[in-house]
């Protein structure tokens, strides 16, 4: 019970913070998401240890558990689409699998790089 109080009030904070990034980004007018903005703030935090781990793990562990129901909407709404699907529905999976693949290369790729460094760092 305790658990889901502390993962309830962590999504919360998460919330609230989301909003108040949204919130900036658009009283700034930069031209990045306030969600994007969110998440390198928080990455910043933690890594500065201004933020601990603790703090949001559970709620954000939670939320990372159920991120495919985020997309539930997206996909529904793909429905208003169908006479665009059906006649360039083709080219549109063509561009899907190759945007899927680069970006699974490239991170592949790049994850590769930053263990080879990491492995040079941990044997000198």
């Amino acid at each position: 019970m305790n658990n889901i109080v502390k993962g309830t009030v962590q999504v919360a904070v998460l919330m609230v913070f989301s909003l108040l990034m949204n919130k900036l980004a658009e009283l700034l007018h930069l031209p990045l998401p306030g969600s994007i903005l969110g998440i390198i703030v928080v990455f910043i935090l933690l890594e500065t240890g201004v933020i601990r781990l603790e703090w949001i793990e559970i709620g954000a562990n939670w939320l990372l558990a159920e991120l495919l129901l985020f997309f539930i909407p997206a996909a529904v709404g793909v429905m208003k689409y169908i006479p665009m699907l059906e006649s360039d529905g083709v080219r549109i999976l063509i561009v899907v699998l190759f945007s899927t693949f680069t970006v699974m290369a490239s991170s592949g790729l790049l994850a590769s790089r930053i263990a080879k460094q990491k492995e040079r760092r941990a044997s000198r």
